[in-house]
């Protein structure tokens, strides 16, 4: 990714991990479409009231596998062949510790947080039983982001495609044979993810181990580095620490809108999932510029790297509109996806139109975030993550508290529309004042 025209090879990466990222929303979808139709309108609300813990849990595992990766590109950038293996393999010993830590207080914390977050009575037991399977089996998740992320740090986005469309296809017959066949209900669910996510881990390692030479570990490989690991902890702590702190701000959100009742929570949650299946290209452009900038920043081009990032956000801004205007479009249709033909949609389709059109409204700010997160954590700025989702934080919790306040849904749902505003407008600040010290920093560097 260091040579040739930007545009094209950012498009030419990113467009394996967007039909990525389609296939992930689309079987999360599917989830909440069987449980709508095949379990009950309840179900749904349970599986939609948990999404905010669900968004952490996914944005530990990535803002980890995300940050203890771009080491790699950084020496593979560099054509340090050796140091590319070494901090893949210090990656996994990294992610299986975490995952460890993660899952240990994701089980002590469920019950609390459920209650604190004013999950309704009604849907209480089966959105327990799904998020803490869920949590259960994060070991699935984050194993098959890493190894996803370290395939696309040396510039492979296709393969970790094929297995994650594998294991969509496959989250999908699991969903029928559990919840239809078996009736599990919600714990089905989260079952079959947990199952479809694993395989697809095991896959992409079999395929590490067999083809990928730069990324096959030695014997001698397995123990901490001291120095990779400080590194790749510079950067996937704060990167994880910032999902976890805008997954605080979402929770904060879905707990002013859960005082609405089942109905109010099944609205939002079908809208949610349309939004993620429309901006599904936003994360893709992000985790294609952690690659691009960390290749291109290893090799010590920063007029590249922003270049990169400028044709990054034209792509970002017309896929913004277009999305957009789709999601205004298609909302009536696809809700209707969601519930049994005797469910009277007309309940839950205010609740949904709500969250939808204030959405799309802040599109651009959305993309705007993912771009410039990732480029400049990338670079090494892993702490700057930390800024952005305080600003989130911040955004969602006034929201929230004003909406309580006032007993105003509408406002209450704005909470993500006003994170995305301010969050994107700081972003692109806190890039350029990035961009300025790393070209002074090449400056002084160079020979006089």
């Amino acid at each position: 990714m260091t040579k040739g025209k930007p545009l094209p090879i950012i498009l030419k990466f990113v467009i394996p991990i967007f039909l990525g990222f389609v296939f992930q929303q689309f079987y999360n979808m599917v989830d909440t479409v069987i449980v709508g139709r095949y379990v009950s309108p309840q179900a749904l609300a349970a599986v939609g009231s948990t999404g905010t813990i669900m968004f952490m849990i996914m944005g530990l595992a990535n803002g980890m596998t995300t940050g203890y990766t771009v080491l790699i590109s950084q020496k593979f950038g560099a054509g340090d062949m050796e140091g590319t293996r070494k901090a893949f393999v210090n990656a996994i010993i990294l992610g299986i510790i975490s995952t460890g830590i993660i899952t240990f207080i994701a089980y002590r914390v469920m019950h609390p947080l459920l209650k604190l977050m004013n999950t309704p009575a009604d849907i209480y037991d089966d959105a327990y039983a799904y998020i803490i399977t869920i949590c259960l089996g994060s070991f699935a998740l984050i194993g098959y982001n890493l190894l996803a992320a370290s395939l696309r740090a040396i510039g492979n986005s296709r393969t970790p495609l094929y297995f994650l469309i594998f294991a969509a296809c496959l989250n999908i017959v699991l969903d029928l044979v559990f919840i239809i066949g078996f009736n599990l209900g919600t714990f089905g669910a989260a079952l079959a993810t947990d199952v479809s996510q694993g395989i697809s881990a095991l896959l992409c390692l079999i395929y590490i181990v067999r083809k990928v030479d730069v990324l096959r570990p030695k014997a001698t490989d397995w123990r901490l580095d001291k120095d990779y690991s400080a590194k790749q902890l510079n950067i996937g702590i704060p990167m994880a620490l910032q999902f976890g702190i805008t997954a605080s701000g979402t929770m904060v959100m879905q707990s002013s809108i859960n005082i609405y009742g089942s109905v109010a929570v099944g609205g939002f949650t079908a809208a949610g999932k349309v939004g993620n299946l429309m901006t599904a290209g936003m994360p893709s452009i992000g985790q294609t510029m952690a690659a691009y900038v960390g290749q291109n920043y290893g090799y010590g081009d920063l007029d590249r790297v922003h270049q990169g990032t400028k044709d990054a956000l034209k792509l970002s801004a017309i896929y913004s509109i277009v999305t957009g205007i789709l999601a205004v479009v298609l909302l009536p249709y696809i809700i209707r996806m969601f519930f049994d033909a005797e469910v009277d949609i007309s309940q839950y389709l205010p609740y949904a139109k709500t969250y939808m059109y204030e959405c799309v409204i802040f599109y651009i700010p959305l993309a705007m975030i993912f771009i410039y997160r990732n480029a400049m954590q990338a670079c090494g700025y892993g702490k700057t993550a930390l800024a952005l989702g305080v600003m989130e934080l911040a955004a969602r919790f006034l929201t929230a508290f004003v909406s309580m306040k006032i007993h105003s849904y509408a406002l209450a749902v704005a909470g993500d529309a006003l994170a995305w505003f301010t969050t994107g407008i700081f972003s692109m600040a806190l890039y350029l004042v990035v961009l300025k010290k790393l070209r002074k920093s090449l400056l002084d560097k160079s020979p006089e």
